[in-house]
C-alpha cells in the first residue's frame, strides 16, 4: 500500500487550487516593504500610540498557529522575520480559510496595519492575503533543522531558508568583497576583467581544466590564475590594476581547497615585493577593523592579532627556527626530508627540497599573521631573483593560522630571463611535473616591449572570508561547493 506523503498532500492542494481557478504560482507582486523596514519604521508604535498605515509585504511562511477564530504566523524575507495576525471576524470566512490552508514554506503576499501585541511584539494585522508560490517540498523539521553537512552543501537553497547564521556568512562575504574593492579603488587601482578561457594557461603551478571550442576547433583551458593577462595590461600602460575573479584548478578538495574559487590579483607599476607587503598588511588590517571594530578576531578558538606590522621572517630563518635546518646543501636537505618522512625525488634540487620541508614543518606552525619572504628562485618562475642573493626570488607569502592567504612577487620583467625560466618549466613538464608552466610566447613578446618594474599580489578571497566569518571549511563560504555527484532525481522526488 502506497503511503500518501506530505509532498503528495501539497501536490493535491496545487491541483485543487488550479481547479478552483486560483494560480498557485503567480507572476508578480507589488512588495512595498521589506520586513526590516517595517521593524525600523514602526518600532515606536504602541497600543496607546497606534498607526493606521497600511503596508504590503511578501515573504516565506515559517510558522503558523491557530487559536479558534484567530490565527498567528511568522514570515521571513531576506531582511528578517515578523509575526502576522488575522481574525475571522475582520477578514471574513473565505480569506481566513485561505490563510488557514497555507503550508509552512509557502511564499505569501499580504497587506495590513502594523500593531503592537499585548506582549509587546510588533506584528501585522492582515486585511488581504495572496498565495504567491505553493511550496511542494516540506521544510526541515523546525527544532532540528538542516544539520547534515553534506545535505546542507548540496541543498544550499534549503540551508539558506532555515539557517539564518549561514545567510549571515554570505552577507558578510558580499560586504568583505565590497570593502576590498573600495579599498583598492581608494588606492587608485582600476578594476579590470580578463579572459576565463585561455589557449595557454599560466600564472601558477596547477593542473588546468581543459575544454574545446567547436567553431575554432581549438583546445582551451579554464584559467588557473589571473596573472599573465594582467601583466600584459601593465605593459600596455595601465599602472594600477586589479581583478577579482574565479579561477579553476584541477586538483584535490580539502577544507581549504575547492576546484573553483575566487582570487584577487593586483599589479602596481614601479613597485616591488616590499611595497606589496605593506599594501597587503594595510588591506588585511583594514578588513579586520571594518569587520570587528579592532585588530583582533577569534578564529576557531585562536586569537589572531592583525595590528600592523605583521611578523616578517625569511624562508631560511623560518626553516632554522621551526624545522631546525642548519645546512642547506642537497644532501643535508634530503636527510631532513627523510627525518620528517617527506616523500621526495633523490635528484630534487635544493629549492624543491626547501619548499617541501617548509610545507611540512613550518607553515602549519605559523598562527599569527606572518610574512615569509625570499623563496628559492627555482620555485618562483615568474618572480625576479633577489637583488642581493640570486639563489632566492623576491617573493613572499602571508600565512595565517597555518594557511596561505597571499602570494606576491617583485615581478620578472626581463623577457630573456623569463624565456629561460619557461624553458626550465618545459623541461620539468617533460620530466613528469604536470603543474609546471607552459611556454607562453605571446607573454614573452609582450615583455619585449617593456614592462616597468612591477609588484604583484594574489589573495585567496575565500580564505579571507573564512577567517573573517570564523568558518572552518572553504565549503562554508561558497554557495555551491564542489561535491561528488549523486544519482539524478526527479523534480517531484
Amino acid at each position: 500500500m502506497t503511503t500518501h506523503t506530505e509532498q503528495d498532500n501539497r501536490i493535491d492542494k496545487v491541483q485543487s487550487l488550479k481547479t478552483a481557478g486560483i494560480n498557485p504560482f503567480v507572476h508578480s507582486f507589488n512588495k512595498t516593504h521589506m520586513i526590516d523596514d517595517i521593524r525600523n519604521q514602526y518600532s515606536d508604535i504602541s497600543r496607546e500610540n497606534p498607526t493606521t498605515d497600511v503596508i504590503q509585504t511578501a515573504a516565506r511562511l515559517m510558522a503558523k498557529r491557530g487559536h479558534g477564530k484567530a490565527l498567528f504566523g511568522n514570515i521571513k524575507d531576506e531582511s528578517g522575520s515578523i509575526q502576522f495576525y488575522c481574525n475571522i471576524n475582520q477578514v471574513g470566512q473565505e480569506l481566513f480559510t485561505m490563510i488557514e490552508s497555507t503550508d509552512i514554506g509557502d511564499i505569501i503576499g499580504l497587506s495590513g496595519v502594523p500593531f503592537m501585541t499585548q506582549r509587546g511584539e510588533l506584528s501585522i494585522r492582515i486585511d488581504s492575503f495572496t498565495l504567491l508560490t505553493k511550496s511542494i517540498e516540506p521544510l526541515p523539521e523546525k527544532f532540528h533543522g538542516l544539520q547534515d553537512k553534506e545535505t546542507r552543501y548540496r541543498k544550499r537553497y534549503v540551508d539558506l531558508i532555515v539557517n539564518d547564521t549561514v545567510k549571515d556568512v554570505f552577507k558578510s562575504r558580499s560586504t568583505i568583497i565590497l570593502n576590498i574593492r573600495n579599498f583598492l579603488t581608494s588606492q587608485s587601482f582600476m578594476e579590470v576583467e580578463t579572459p576565463v578561457l585561455q589557449s595557454i594557461y599560466g600564472g601558477a603551478a596547477a593542473r588546468p581544466f581543459m575544454t574545446h571550442h567547436n567553431e575554432l576547433d581549438q583546445s582551451l583551458y579554464l584559467r588557473i590564475a589571473l596573472e599573465l593577462p594582467l601583466k600584459r595590461l601593465i605593459v600596455g600602460g595601465y599602472e594600477n590594476v586589479f581583478e577579482i575573479g574565479r579561477v579553476f584548478r584541477n586538483e584535490g578538495v580539502s577544507y581549504k581547497h575547492n576546484p573553483e574559487y575566487t582570487l584577487l590579483e593586483l599589479y602596481k607599476a614601479y613597485a616591488d615585493y616590499t611595497d606589496m607587503m605593506a599594501l597587503t598588511e594595510t588591506l588585511l588590517s583594514t578588513l579586520v577593523k571594518k569587520q570587528t571594530g579592532g585588530y583582533e578576531l577569534t578564529y576557531q578558538d585562536q586569537q589572531l592579532n592583525f595590528t600592523p606590522p605583521f611578523t616578517r621572517m625569511s624562508m631560511v630563518d623560518a626553516l632554522k627556527h621551526y624545522a631546525n635546518v642548519t645546512q642547506f646543501s642537497q644532501d643535508a636537505l634530503l636527510k631532513t626530508c627523510r627525518e620528517l618522512d617527506i616523500d621526495c625525488e633523490p635528484n630534487a634540487h635544493v629549492g624543491q627540497l626547501i619548499g617541501l620541508i617548509y610545507d611540512k614543518a613550518v607553515e602549519p606552525k605559523l598562527i599569527q599573521p606572518t610574512f615569509i619572504f625570499d623563496y628559492p628562485w627555482e620555485t618562483s618562475p615568474l618572480a625576479k631573483r633577489h637583488r642581493d642573493n640570486p639563489d632566492f626570488a623576491e617573493r613572499f607569502e602571508l600565512i595565517i593560522n597555518g594557511m596561505e592567504i597571499a602570494n606576491a612577487f617583485t615581478e620578472l620583467n626581463d623577457p630573456i630571463d623569463q624565456f629561460d625560466r619557461f624553458k626550465d618549466q618545459e623541461r620539468a613538464r617533460e620530466a613528469g611535473d604536470q603543474e609546471a608552466h607552459q611556454m607562453d610566447d605571446d607573454f614573452i613578446h609582450a615583455l619585449k616591449y617593456g614592462m616597468p618594474p612591477t609588484g604583484g599580489l594574489g589573495i585567496g578571497i575565500d580564505r579571507i572570508v573564512m577567517l573573517l566569518t570564523n568558518q572552518a571549511s572553504i565549503r562554508d563560504v561558497l554557495f555551491f561547493p564542489h561535491m561528488k555527484p549523486r544519482p539524478t532525481q526527479s523534480v517531484t522526488d
